[in-house]
């Protein structure tokens, strides 16, 4: 541990929070604009422009940087809650620990229970060569289900973060 001259410390424990705080707040506004901003975008869409769009976002996403912070969420969090316990349950340590359930069960847990396999069953849909019929049917079939599992876990990470910003500001006797 070290201390600066404003009396900052750094240790392992505050950096493991610092670094969580940051991914779990990248993951917490990524779910917040995509609700507020690309699903209404897209809905105007017709069935054909839609489903080509949400193919070409799934494929997109899958990137280096949002894997760090969506499974790095997962890891950190638990262990900014393990960091946090003293022996016995503070207010500190049930805020962090209710921030990574939250997170693991509510973001985590329904994407990859729902989300998943909707933007799977999606990417091995043939848009090309699909009927008018076809596209309605795939879109009735995946819009819907996927917006609303989208719903519940965007609020899940924002209450996630929520409890985690509270929880790192309490002291650890709380």
């Amino acid at each position: 541990m070290s201390i600066n001259k404003n009396g900052l410390m750094f240790t392992f424990s505050n950096s493991i929070s610092v670094f969580t705080l940051l991914v779990t707040a990248l993951m917490a506004g990524l779910f917040y604009s995509y609700s507020f901003s690309v699903n209404p975008g897209l809905a105007p869409l017709d069935d054909k422009s839609y489903l080509l769009a949400m193919q070409s976002i799934n494929r997109a996403i899958l990137n280096p940087i949002f894997f760090i912070c969506f499974f790095g969420s997962v890891a950190l969090l638990p262990l900014n809650a393990y960091l946090g316990y003293e022996g016995n349950i503070t207010l500190k340590f049930s805020f962090l620990a209710l921030a990574a359930a939250f997170y693991i069960i509510g973001l985590f847990g329904i994407t990859i229970l729902y989300n998943v396999p909707l933007n799977e069953s999606l990417g091995a849909f043939k848009i090309e060569g699909s009927s008018a019929e076809q596209l309605s049917d795939m879109r009735k079939a995946f819009e819907g289900p996927w917006n609303r599992w989208h719903s519940i876990r965007t609020g899940a990470v924002i209450i996630s973060f929520i409890l985690l910003a509270i929880g790192s500001v309490l002291p650890k006797s709380t």
